[in-house]
């Protein structure tokens, strides 16, 4: 999960069945460790409570020790399955060494790009605020309140110097909002805690994105919204005071995101955004918009694309979680006017689906179809049952210069069950749509594109 720290003196050989690579990180409770689950054949990271805490809880604290610091996470095997939400495998509550096996990211975390001297740009924060709130939008559909959102707990995907991608691990702190049973108030960390959760109030998502934006605001500016040099001094800080305009301390903050992110940091949780979506879209807007300053990442952004993917019809029955699978699996291209997207008689071997642009259908040099975005194009490819049905019948040329999401029948077998079904209920519609009018046009209804 991080990377690779000082080998610790004592490094265990194996933990449970997994064979111990290294020593990831550590906190007050609990140390993780790098290790390899030969059964599944991969790498993974493992939570391990520290010794001294796991044999105090055979004692009269045995059962506050299991509820803070182990059965909230265990409760969660294989609960959570989101991109950008790290995977719990398993739960091991063996009475000496209990554990935790997550999945492995290697990187770093948000902590590392928290310092003056280590910022990222503005464009980079944006987009791993849209990815976080995302992430846990989908954790809050799941009835969840992470309340330990930190940069700490936020783990960064790395290529070279860029941060390409964010998980959010580390429930240890979760809320569920439908228990029974009573749980812990009063947890996370002081600088990015929401005032609710500092006072033991009622608990909504407006406190998770109270300390999302906590920790936008320590990215962008290098320090967080609140410091003082005593616990009651930062509290008093955090019910009293507004934090400073972010563009006193950066240069070139747009107004916007300077407002976006202080409104989500209202002491009034019905003074921010009312919903993780709402402040997803915020953000993207801002990248949509051409409002925040492009730094070095000159290309589509994710956040770009998945909303891209949301505004057309062909993915309207896709969750966000599909949505992003493709956003991450599917062939992004872009065509130029005149360009042959398939020629008559050419094997097919991908579809494509229009996000932007148009392209138009001919057959024998008459045209007999235009279709916009949105629309699918080639999925014969995909759909027929043998090659000889896979060979194209008609012209696709582009007229409007496009951009297009594409699969091959083999990426797309990469995907998972429920999102192959998704587009299996999405190529049905379109079908269903072309031989209604095929039939109002007394065209031949087996004429499929």
């Amino acid at each position: 999960m991080h990377k690779l720290a000082t080998r610790p003196p004592k490094l265990p050989s194996h933990i449970g069945q997994y064979r111990v690579l290294g020593h990831l990180g550590e906190g007050a409770t609990s140390q993780v460790f790098h290790a390899r689950d030969e059964f599944h054949g991969r790498d993974v990271a493992i939570k391990c409570v520290r010794a001294p805490l796991a044999a105090s809880a055979g004692g009269s604290g045995g059962a506050h020790f299991y509820e803070r610091f182990f059965a909230a996470e265990a409760a969660l095997v294989g609960r959570l399955s989101h991109p950008n939400v790290v995977q719990i495998f398993d739960a091991v509550a063996d009475p000496v060494q209990p554990h935790l096996v997550m999945e492995y990211v290697p990187g770093t975390t948000l902590r590392s790009f928290c310092r003056p001297d280590a910022l990222l740009s503005l464009e980079q924060i944006v987009e791993i605020g849209f990815k976080c709130a995302m992430a846990l939008g989908y954790v809050y559909r799941q009835g969840l309140i992470h309340r330990d959102v930190k940069p700490a707990n936020l783990l960064a995907v790395m290529d070279g110097d860029q941060v390409i991608d964010v998980k959010v691990t580390d429930f240890g702190s979760v809320f569920q909002l439908d228990a029974e049973r009573t749980q812990i108030h009063r947890v996370g960390s002081l600088a990015y805690m929401s005032p609710e959760q500092l006072d033991g109030s009622a608990l909504t998502c407006g406190a998770d994105i109270y300390s999302l934006a906590a920790v936008m605001y320590h990215l962008v500016a290098g320090r967080p919204p609140f410091e003082g040099p005593t616990q009651p001094a930062l509290m008093h800080q955090v019910f009293n005071e507004d934090p400073a305009p972010l563009s006193g301390l950066r240069d070139s903050v747009p107004a916007s995101l300077d407002t976006l992110i202080r409104r989500a940091l209202a002491k009034q949780p019905g003074e921010r955004p009312a919903s993780w979506d709402e402040f997803a879209q915020g953000l993207s807007g801002l990248v949509a918009r051409r409002e925040v300053p492009r730094g070095r990442i000159q290309g589509v952004l994710d956040s770009e694309r998945f909303n891209l993917l949301r505004a057309l019809e062909f993915f309207a029955g896709f969750g966000d979680v599909e949505l992003w699978e493709v956003v991450h699996r599917a062939k992004w291209q872009r065509f130029a006017f005149g360009h042959p997207l398939y020629k008559k008689g050419q094997a097919g071997g991908s579809f494509h689906i229009l996000a932007q642009g148009e392209v138009e259908v001919f057959r024998d040099g008459r045209r007999v179809a235009q279709l916009g975005h949105g629309t699918s194009v080639g999925e014969m490819a995909y759909l027929a049952p043998s090659q000889d049905l896979r060979l194209h019948r008609a012209d696709v040329v582009v007229t409007t210069p496009c951009t297009t999401v594409s699969f091959t029948p083999e990426t797309l077998g990469q995907l998972s069950p429920g999102t192959r079904h998704r587009f299996d209920d999405a190529f049905i519609k379109v079908l269903v749509r072309r031989l209604h009018a095929a039939h109002e046009m007394l065209d031949h209804p087996r004429r499929i594109l």
